[in-house]
């Protein structure tokens, strides 16, 4: 659900968050926090390798069980919970021995649900198991790409994949992006949609929101001289005369980057499809 508030200022006026009410207003469990260290785009240099990187709130990292390799234990679902460090919400879980784990929040998992994973477990969401036991045409999430080293793709707030075909050792998943790609039907996989799926329409609203993202500003190429970028320079205002790039001459806008001798390349029967603009 999107919070808009009153227009009490400008950055207030079209600005919007995802409401935090359904949260946990507990403290993260402690055992799961680890140290996350910044760089602030420098190398041990201490210069700039990665712009626009710097400042923001300090954070701790939620260790998250993307593996699910507990198997054959019931999960209790103690807590929906914020994290800072991505998109999805995370739900903390409690096993029947004792241990506890974070894991990505489905859509439609609540608090004193039950999950498992395994070879033979229920179709709901949250529960995780083999692609080759999945029905073809279910939605999913967290899915592998080697099987048993944890899943990595469809993770962010709202994302999912389906699970289109079986032909033998393999399995084709339609990705957010439109891809399709074939993984092997060993590889894991979590059942349904990533919760929050509303977070790509809040609007920012103001530049001290993003700084506290940690995101330092932006600054156009046109705008800059010519020694700083390609398409720098100019009398007054100029368009550039180059071709858009980077500030190392990089092409953009169309340009394929991915490495033609790539070997996983074998594994996409379809590229995604590229949104062009409308004139």
């Amino acid at each position: 659900m999107i919070k808009e508030y009153k227009p009490t200022s400008p950055g207030r006026r079209f600005g919007s968050i995802v409401d935090y009410s359904g949260l946990s207003k507990e403290k993260p469990c402690k055992s799961l926090l680890s140290p996350l260290h910044k760089t602030g785009g420098r190398n041990a240099r201490g210069r700039i390798c990665t712009r626009h990187i710097g400042g923001g709130e300090k954070r701790h990292y939620r260790i998250v069980d993307f593996k699910r390799q507990k198997d054959g234990v019931p999960a209790v679902v103690k807590t929906i919970e914020y994290d800072p460090n991505r998109t999805a919400r995370i739900a903390l879980i409690a096993y029947a021995d004792g241990e506890k784990s974070y894991i990505i929040a489905p859509e439609g998992l609540n608090p004193g649900d039950t999950v498992q994973s395994g070879d033979e477990v229920p179709l709901k969401p949250g529960n995780t198991m083999p692609l080759k036991n999945i029905p073809v045409g279910m939605e999913i999430h967290n899915i592998e790409f080697i099987p048993r080293k944890g899943g990595k793709i469809a993770r962010s707030g709202g994302t999912g994949a389906q699970l289109q075909a079986k032909e033998g050792d393999f399995a084709h998943i339609k990705m957010p992006s439109g891809e399709i790609r074939v993984v092997k039907v060993e590889c894991r996989a979590t059942i349904g949609q990533v919760g929050n799926k509303e977070h790509n329409t809040i609007i920012i609203g103001k530049a001290g929101r993003k700084r506290h993202m940690g995101v330092r500003p932006t600054v156009r190429g046109v705008a800059m001289n010519p020694v700083s970028h390609p398409m720098g320079g100019g009398e007054a205002r100029s368009k550039g005369g180059n071709h858009p790039c980077s500030p190392w001459g990089q092409l953009s806008k169309g340009l394929k980057t991915r490495n033609k001798r790539k070997t996983t390349t074998k594994f996409i029967i379809q590229r995604r499809k590229i949104k062009r603009r409308k004139k």
